[in-house]
């Protein structure tokens, strides 16, 4: 069993949103979970190992999380592993059940991810704990946001390639129109380059319509090795390759502000693995919190070359009908942004996208290979996993 790639057979998404109907983060993976089993066709007793992803037990306000989710999914005596790496979780949570199965620990593995980020916490309290997510210390205890550290990094891509507020304001524009008839979505809206251009400024040069909204959500995978597969008539994909890769914490150590290295480091392993390039990519769900970091995150991929993301995104090259389609599912911009779901969601996504059943097969095309990318803090930790369709 040792090296063989996981294939995926299904996944479920519980909806991201700001959710105040009396549901908790509990019947979110509930959701999540029934729907990636019965994606896979397959019952909770023919699940081996589960990992749980969970950014913070400030917001869940559930310490040990592994046993309380398995208890909900009827999984209870499972081996389960809880993973935890800012905004990044549900990325690692991926690759930790892609070692198990690798390894012969496990030949079927429910992966889970879950955020309880905007419903129950006012968003004062929710920015404190994320500012928390950076250097604790230095930068969080000192007031320093997520919105303001991304700002410094973005304006010093701006002074060195001339990186446009206009250009910023079409990835919002396109990926919030991506969002548009997602039912996972939490904020789908079809807005203009002037109507982010016009919204309140936040921390130069990022504007209110720059900004992605923390959510609720939960997200779930199964993964297999392929002797421990049923029989499919449909297409799968399986994960060819697998990076992760980190960076200083504090942005002032960088030598490179301007630039996501971990995100580098962790796609060149990934590339590596899958023995691809980045050439190779048709589609990608690339992680968006802020407008400028998908174009510095497309840079750093090598999904565009230094400087060039902004003028690629303005041209409509990652468009849904340009050269290579980034964020179909509206990114962290349209769908949201559940820290410990988020990576799972992406996983989700690319497998329905690479199986031509993305939103009933209305949405992508004949996509044979594509990338997933999340990160936590700063780009301070990031994981990247490239995804190829299996015929059945």
């Amino acid at each position: 069993m040792m090296g063989a790639r996981p294939l995926i057979l299904g996944g479920g998404v519980a909806p991201f949103g700001r959710h105040r109907d009396g549901s908790n983060w509990r019947d979110w993976v509930r959701v999540a979970g029934a729907e990636a089993l019965e994606d896979a066709g397959l019952e909770p007793d023919e699940i081996d190992a589960v990992v749980v992803a969970s950014e913070s037990d400030f917001l869940s306000l559930q310490v040990n999380p592994g046993p309380v989710v398995l208890g909900e999914l009827g999984l209870a005596g499972r081996p389960v592993v809880r993973i935890e790496g800012g905004g990044a979780s549900g990325g690692l949570a991926l690759r930790e059940g892609m070692a198990q199965i690798m390894a012969g620990l496990a030949r079927r593995v429910l992966v889970v991810g879950f955020e309880a980020a905007a419903g129950h916490l006012a968003p004062a309290s929710v920015g404190l704990v994320y500012g928390l997510s950076f250097d604790a210390e230095v930068d969080g205890l000192a007031g320093a946001t997520a919105v303001a550290l991304y700002a410094l990094s973005i304006a010093e891509h701006k002074v060195l390639y001339g990186t446009t507020a206009e250009q910023l304001a079409h990835v919002s524009v396109k990926n919030r129109a991506n969002a548009v008839g997602n039912p996972w979505a939490h904020k789908p809206m079809q807005v203009s380059v002037a109507d982010v251009l016009a919204s309140p400024m936040i921390a130069r040069p990022y504007r209110k319509l720059d900004c992605s909204l923390a959510s609720d959500g939960a997200a779930a995978i199964v993964l297999a090795h392929a002797d421990a597969a049923p029989a499919a008539s449909r297409p799968r994909s399986r994960i060819a390759g697998s990076g992760v890769g980190s960076d200083h914490a504090r942005i002032g150590d960088r030598t490179e502000r301007h630039a996501f290295r971990a995100k580098r480091l962790a796609a060149e392993a990934a590339y590596a693995m899958a023995g691809a390039t980045a050439s190779d990519i048709q589609v990608a769900e690339v992680c968006d919190p802020f407008t400028g970091a998908e174009i510095q995150s497309l840079e750093a991929l090598g999904l565009a070359a230094p400087g060039e993301a902004g003028p690629a995104t303005a041209d409509g090259t990652f468009d849904p009908a340009g050269r290579l389609p980034v964020n179909l599912s509206g990114g962290l911009l349209g769908q949201g942004g559940a820290p410990g779901a988020t990576g799972i969601a992406q996983a989700v996504t690319m497998d329905r996208l690479l199986g031509g059943r993305y939103r009933d097969g209305q949405v992508g095309g004949d996509f044979r290979r594509g990338l997933i990318d999340i990160h936590g803090g700063m780009a301070t930790l990031a994981a990247v996993h490239v995804m190829e369709r299996v015929e059945p």
